[in-house]
């Protein structure tokens, strides 16, 4: 829907070939560059049902036969993760693929948001984190970087009606400081427009850092120790947890990553510690709702024990 960086990396990837088919590289690996899809509307996973043996499964490459509609029909026959997040990574590359600017790439990832934001919804998932733009991303070349701003106001006002339309609400994590003035107004005015919205929450991570989140909550913390209203031997996850920028919203249970690399690439170093991981080749312009499908499919299989037995 809105904002889309290239991903969070700053140094250029390796060239990938335009069919998105897994590097050899990372070909052991291949049970996750398939292509997965989503489901809708089901019901979420309990920890209760989450911890539980997954039992016979189908293979990812069975799953990716399934006709959309039919794999939709399977995901939502089942419980759906809670939380989504996702690193958009590969819209460079996808342009470089085809002998055009980087910036055409960012233009084509809007539209791929576009699609996994009216699929989460459609699904039933309650919150959907997107890694739009890290702060390391500011290093990158200052054209680029401006027109990703330019891009994120126009998609701003381009898709706030449909997000209300679907009732969707909007928050941002990261740093206030730096973001130009312009984004941030406009960033603003979309939380406040769409904050009585009660259907899918959107989280932004926008000029984020994993490690800049935990400094900021550590420095929090510090001050209320410093003002004697919190003594440091209370200092536990819980309160860790109410001091970083998502506040109020369950870790993920699932992260994806699109374009073939495997790093967390300083995003929600914290929150992730027993999220499940799903990997795939595909460049984040061509992600969509069919491989976020089986993304949730596969999830869906997954025996989570959170360190039990």
């Amino acid at each position: 829907m809105l904002f889309i960086c290239g991903g969070p990396e700053m140094a250029p990837a390796l060239p990938q070939s335009a069919d998105s088919r897994p590097r050899p590289a990372v070909a052991r690996f291949g049970l996750y560059f398939g292509i997965f899809a989503g489901n809708a509307g089901g019901p979420h996973v309990p920890s209760s049902d989450m911890t539980a043996k997954a039992g016979a499964g189908v293979s990812v490459a069975e799953l990716s036969t399934l006709p959309e509609d039919d794999l939709r029909r399977r995901v939502m026959a089942r419980p759906v993760p809670r939380h989504v997040a996702v690193i958009m990574d590969g819209n460079g590359r996808w342009a470089t693929n085809r002998g055009l600017p980087r910036v055409a790439g960012h233009g084509e990832g809007v539209k791929a948001v576009r699609s996994i934001v009216r699929t989460a919804g459609e699904l039933g998932i309650e919150f959907l984190t997107l890694y739009a733009f890290s702060s390391e991303n500011w290093q990158r070349p200052h054209q680029e970087v401006s027109t990703l701003m330019t891009l994120l106001e126009r998609s701003i006002e381009r898709e706030l009606p449909e997000l209300m339309e679907r009732n969707v609400r909007f928050r941002m994590i990261g740093r206030p400081e730096g973001v130009p003035p312009r984004v941030g107004e406009r960033i603003r005015r979309l939380i406040d427009t769409t904050a009585g919205n009660t259907g899918l929450t959107l989280l932004m991570a926008f000029n984020y850092g994993g490690r800049d989140e935990l400094v900021d909550a550590v420095r929090t913390l510090a001050r209320e120790v410093q003002r004697g209203a919190l003594r440091p031997e209370d200092i536990d996850e819980v309160r860790v947890s109410r001091a970083l920028y998502t506040d109020g919203v369950p870790d993920p249970d699932l992260l994806i990553r699109t374009s073939g690399e495997l790093r967390l690439s300083n995003f929600l170093l914290w929150q992730v510690a027993y999220t499940e991981l799903w990997m795939t080749s595909t460049l984040w312009p061509d992600f969509g709702a069919r491989e976020f499908c089986l993304a949730v499919a596969d999830f869906q299989q997954r025996d989570r024990r959170f360190g039990r037995v």
